[in-house]
């Protein structure tokens, strides 16, 4: 028999522009939370931006810092993770997530995602020639583990504010199945 899940925190997971950051910090407040964004801490700790990682050390090194960085958090609690979009790369570090967050797949269409990162150049992985074609590619291998979260969210023409709340109260509900 597995222990109940200790559910302190809410994770968020989902491809790049999905509007993790600005759905978590709402969400944060909305739930008096601290929020923390994965992304930032990488960079705090190395000093350096998420793309000058990528180029300077490669993307395994970069995967290897998200790992450390995901599993120190959880000892925490009362947090919003923010994710970085390659979460949906590793299905061992949804499975950490899982063990003290409620995990919520902020979802969009490939098309809807392109829009919204574009005209970003901090986006290494969309350094290539076809970028949409990149996206859709990226979007297929790492869905089956997104899927693994526990709650799926379609961000597509929704008020951040019905994101947030539907979040919150899924939350809440996780909690309340969780006990104490």
């Amino acid at each position: 028999m597995t222990a109940p899940r200790q559910i302190r925190n809410v994770a968020l997971i989902g491809f790049m522009g999905c509007g993790k950051s600005t759905v978590g910090q709402a969400l944060a407040r909305r739930l008096k939370f601290e929020f923390v964004d994965t992304d930032r801490l990488i960079e705090e700790q190395a000093g350096c931006s998420i793309a000058e990682i990528f180029a300077r050390d490669g993307e395994p090194a970069f995967r290897a810092r998200e790992r450390q960085v995901i599993e120190a958090l959880a000892g925490r609690a009362r947090l919003v993770i923010a994710t970085g979009g390659g979460v949906g790369a590793c299905p061992e570090l949804l499975e950490s997530l899982k063990a003290h967050a409620l995990v919520v797949w902020l979802w969009a269409s490939p098309d809807t995602i392109w829009e919204r990162v574009r005209h970003q150049t901090h986006r290494p992985l969309l350094q290539v020639p076809d970028p949409p074609a990149r996206i859709r590619e990226l979007l297929a291998a790492r869905e089956p583990v997104y899927r693994r979260a526990d709650v799926l969210v379609n961000v597509e023409g929704r008020a951040q504010r019905q994101i947030v709340s539907q979040i919150a109260a899924e939350f809440r509900r996780a909690r309340r199945r969780a006990g104490p």
